[in-house]
């Protein structure tokens, strides 16, 4: 526990809020920037001399519980709270499960991208969200369950054909999906969502028992790879992948080189959508 600098990082976070930001009056003799000690107290729910305390660097290590509510109190983002947890020397537990919301600005982008087929997937495979060409490409995944929006599932226990879209680097994907669930797994070792879905790849895939016994957790990009898609034909795209550090997510995107005959397809899946043209009304 260092502190000294959790007195100071405590001080200079009470001094940046305003009583406003947290319903309570600013009041004519308010003097302190800020909220005053007390207040802070009151909004974390510990008494005034235990916080003044840990303010002037004389406090002892400070509960999970308190650590929880100075975090409530001060209105800390998540890397604010981790960095408190750290100084209070109490690292802080691991998130109980991959996180699923997929922030505003991120799907804003999806939108954004004309041209490219975009998703963003959670740490275990999941597409939590996708563009109108994802979709033309891929499926409409507004039309699946959440259970078979996973892309880790559908690559070892995907029954229907065309489970994984007919890419041309099926075998790849599944080794590194693997890998990558491997990964989470010690990211997220208590939650129950993790720990369900390797338990089912276990008992259903041959496949996914071999790759998972490697404890293989080093992937490799995937640089580019061929749709064989049943309306325009094979296409091959570029695939990039961009990481969210914060919500531990992956956005996708899939572009064709300029000119070539991919990128014409991605533009005639672009106006058609999802709709099937070899179908006849």
């Amino acid at each position: 526990m260092d502190r000294g600098e959790l007195a100071a990082f405590l001080r200079d976070r009470r001094e940046r809020i305003g009583p406003a930001e947290v319903g309570l009056p600013a009041g004519p003799r308010r003097r302190t920037p800020g909220l005053r000690r007390e207040e802070v107290a009151q909004l974390a729910f510990i008494s005034t001399e235990y916080y003044t305390r840990l303010e002037q660097a004389r406090g002892p290590r400070p509960s999970r519980e308190v650590l929880s509510g100075l975090v409530r109190a001060l209105r800390l983002t998540d890397a604010e709270r981790d960095h408190l947890h750290h100084l209070a020397g109490a690292p802080p537990a691991p998130p109980p499960g991959p996180p699923r919301e997929v922030r505003r600005s991120i799907l804003d982008l999806l939108t954004r991208l004309p041209g490219t087929a975009a998703i963003v997937t959670s740490a275990i495979g999941e597409v939590l969200a996708w563009n109108d060409l994802a979709a033309a490409l891929m499926e409409d995944f507004s039309a699946l369950s959440r259970r078979d929006r996973n892309l880790i599932r559908r690559a070892f226990l995907g029954s229907h054909q065309g489970a994984l879209y007919g890419i041309s680097d099926a075998a790849e994907f599944a080794r590194d999906s693997a890998q990558r669930l491997r990964a989470a797994s010690a990211r997220y070792p208590d939650s129950p969502e993790v720990t369900g879905l390797v338990a089912e790849l276990l008992a259903g895939s041959e496949e996914f028992t071999r790759l998972w016994e490697a404890y293989d957790v080093s992937v490799l990009p995937t640089l580019a790879k061929t749709f064989h898609h049943p309306v325009v034909g094979p296409l091959t795209v570029n695939c990039d992948a961009l990481h969210v550090p914060d919500r531990d997510q992956r956005i996708i995107l899939y572009t064709a080189t300029p000119g070539s005959a991919s990128e014409e397809a991605l533009r005639l899946l672009s106006v058609v959508g999802t709709q099937r043209m070899d179908v006849s009304g």
